[in-house]
């Protein structure tokens, strides 16, 4: 799988630009400010409909622009698909698949990519919101339909949100139409936790394995699920005598009617608190991802490159959990204006991990940056110069 060209219109510092994308390694060479990351940007807005460095779309459409365009062509094996979204403020997003109007989730799952960018300390170092983010991204790529149980989840959470508010200090309250809601909320909250539950367990042992690639000699990386949510676990004698069944925290074994079930009774036990704050205190926008080196918690104990380490593994065992994943192939790796960030022993390790993956895209101030390994690589390797508003090859030049 690989991403061959790219247009882009008004979008970010480019009023109209073209660009092509060959196998093996591609850097994007250009001072900050030029416009090298707003390309990458726009490739992995292509696949996931979401960018990595803003939370909306209106800061990607060019200043004074009424809309952008974002249009790539897609390898995937024999297959070569033509992808196409569009920006409108305030509007619903409109997408193009080949040359048919399409649903813009239709194509969230058809480019695959891993991105590792500066910002992904906060994987590590972050509120809960930014790993919850990453989980989702990554059963999004594994699962696409989940994209549509995530669109649904957060527009429940919304409408459930607003009654419980209205309940706030009113005792004659109607509470009876939280049931609705209620039951809403936990089906599609089950979905989403079996979802991640699954994918985190499948990813340890990447996560693992890249840790010690990275961090060698550093001790283990371990990631666990963290929810406050738990469910009854089989128990003989308990049932034999009435007494009330143990519980646990659900795994990726539990089966998702046994997760929502405990959802729904969560929020019954916590309704009045929930109307008396005013916010919905049970689901999965509430849990987390816990993520630790040897015995302790990284956030919190790790140190600087400790934390680079933790991120470095999350986001490389994802490259190696999607490349295992079905026959759809290796993802587009996205190196954002790393290497300047990492120590010497990191740059090598990262370069070590990635040197046989089929398309690499790099951004970097100087071609300097990109460790040799990379700039060897089997398949190639070709340089974009960036300037504003213009993106260039300039790998003939370097070769000569």
């Amino acid at each position: 799988m690989r991403i061959t060209h790219l247009i882009l219109t008004d979008f970010r510092s480019y009023e109209a630009v073209q660009v092509d994308f060959g196998p093996g390694v591609t850097t994007l060479v250009g001072r900050n400010g030029h416009g090298k990351t707003n390309v990458v940007e726009a490739v992995r807005y292509l696949s996931t409909l979401s960018s990595h460095r803003v939370a909306t779309d209106a800061p990607m459409l060019r200043s004074g622009a009424q809309r952008a365009i974002i249009s790539g062509r897609v390898q995937r094996g024999d297959r070569s698909l033509t992808l196409e979204v569009t920006m409108v403020p305030g509007k619903a997003n409109q997408a193009r698949l080949n040359r048919g109007n399409a649903k813009p989730r239709d194509l969230v799952g058809i480019l695959r990519t891993v991105v590792f960018a500066p910002e992904d300390l906060a994987l590590v170092k972050g509120d809960p919101g930014t790993r919850r983010a990453f989980m989702d991204e990554l059963c999004v790529a594994l699962q696409p339909p989940l994209a549509g149980d995530l669109a649904d989840y957060d527009r429940v959470l919304r409408q459930r949100s607003s009654l419980l508010k209205s309940a706030r200090g009113k005792p004659r309250f109607d509470v009876s139409t939280l049931d609705v809601w209620d039951e809403k909320l936990a089906d599609l909250g089950a979905r989403i936790m079996h979802a991640r539950l699954a994918a985190m367990e499948d990813l340890a042992p990447h996560v693992d394995q890249a840790y010690a690639d990275v961090a060698p000699g550093e001790g283990k990386c371990t990631i666990t699920y963290a929810t406050a949510v738990e469910v009854p676990v089989e128990d003989a004698d308990a049932s034999e005598t009435g007494d009330v069944m143990p519980a646990a925290a659900p795994t990726a074994a539990t089966a998702t009617a046994d997760i929502g079930a405990a959802l729904l009774g969560r929020m019954v036990e916590r309704r009045s608190q929930e109307i008396e704050r005013g916010v919905c205190l049970v689901g999965p926008h509430r849990d987390d991802l816990e993520i630790r080196i040897g015995d302790l918690p990284a956030k919190g104990y790790a140190s600087h490159g400790e934390s680079w380490s933790c991120a470095l593994a999350l986001r490389l065992g994802s490259f190696a959990l999607l490349a295992d994943d079905g026959d759809d192939g290796e993802p587009v790796l996205i190196l954002d204006d790393v290497f300047a960030e990492l120590d010497s022993g990191r740059r090598a390790a990262l370069a070590g991990r990635v040197v046989g993956a089929g398309q690499v895209l790099i951004t970097a101030a100087v071609s300097e940056d990109v460790p040799e390994q990379l700039r060897e690589h089997p398949d190639g390797h070709r340089i974009l110069h960036v300037t504003p508003g213009l993106v260039t090859d300039t790998s003939a030049e370097v070769t000569q």
